[in-house]
């Protein structure tokens, strides 16, 4: 019973690990269509075509998220906004989107 169990925990760990991996392609391409879209004006076209395609529905599944259409245009927005994945999961970053919001709510 002990070996299933240490067994069971090792494999739910290479499990995250390699979620995280492709977690980490995922916002590779995010950062290529953001420098797509400054270059040449098409980044969001091509994180959607990505997304739809074969391979990118697979890596958006490996990552652990469901690739369906809201998705795609959740991609879409997140690269027509311009922010670098760094920049946008960086504290500094939250923190002034926080405080921007408080302004405006206030």
């Amino acid at each position: 019973m002990r070996d299933f169990v240490d067994g069971s925990a090792f494999n739910f760990e290479q499990g995250q690990r390699a979620r995280k991996l492709f977690a980490a392609v995922v916002l590779a391409a995010l950062d290529d269509a953001i420098a797509d879209d400054k270059k040449y004006g098409n980044g969001p076209e091509q994180i959607a075509r990505w997304a739809r395609s074969r391979d990118g529905r697979e890596v958006l599944s490996c990552a652990g998220i469901d690739p369906n259409e809201r998705v795609v245009k959740g991609l879409m927005e997140f690269v027509s906004k311009g922010v670098r994945t760094s920049v946008a999961l960086s504290r500094e970053e939250s923190e002034r989107r926080q405080a921007a919001e408080d302004a405006e709510a206030a």
